[in-house]
């Protein structure tokens, strides 16, 4: 199973930039979502241009679908926030590749069945989301060695040094932050992973 807690307010507000769009995922069953607390953040955010709820936003087809009558809204929007697990995140921001993405909460695994999803991605349920800093593509499993401070040096053509047939994760990001301009993200202050959020047990 598997828990999305709410990044704190301060945050989540520091990521609006202009007019946003929020989806909110209520999950699969293995999933608790903080729909009370989610719900009344969302009212008092600027800038909301429209909010979607739904289930599953993992799987991209049905998204895509479900996300057609908004489309003009989230045309206008100068982001989208987005309130799931991290494997929600990154199957919008894949949807959207030129526009800013942001994660509203943080991960964390707990024991049991973790849910299913039709996609090669994944969370690594870290308790402390990167993809705000990585354009929606998680560093912890888009790298084999899960560097969260930038590329290692070690690919060539593009391609993993510890697996050949894996693109390298830093390269994507590096795409992904160009095509929404955001290259200032990787000349931020280096932020080390707190490891204590792998052992967090939600209450």
């Amino acid at each position: 199973m598997l828990i999305t807690e709410l990044k704190s307010r301060e945050a989540i507000t520091a990521l609006i930039s202009g007019k946003v769009f929020i989806i909110n995922c209520h999950g699969c069953k293995e999933v608790r979502f903080p729909e009370e607390e989610a719900n009344a953040l969302q009212k008092e955010l600027p800038g909301v241009t429209g909010i979607f709820t739904t289930d599953y936003i993992c799987n991209p087809e049905h998204l895509k679908l479900r996300l057609e009558r908004f489309s003009q809204q989230i045309q206008e929007s100068d982001m989208i926030l987005v309130f799931s697990c991290g494997v929600g995140v990154q199957t919008v921001a894949e949807m959207y590749p030129e526009k800013k993405v942001c994660a509203a909460c943080d991960t964390y695994a707990l024991p049991g069945f973790q849910g299913v999803t039709p996609l090669e991605y994944d969370c690594k349920q870290c308790g402390e989301c990167y993809l705000n800093l990585t354009g929606g593509i998680c560093p912890l499993t888009a790298c084999s060695k899960s560097l969260v401070n930038g590329q290692c040096g070690g690919c060539k053509d593009g391609k993993c040094e510890v697996d050949h047939g894996m693109e390298c994760g830093w390269e994507r990001i590096h795409r992904r932050l160009a095509q929404i301009g955001r290259l200032d993200l990787l000349k931020s202050p280096v932020q080390v992973r707190n490891y204590a959020t792998d052992d967090k047990v939600a209450h």
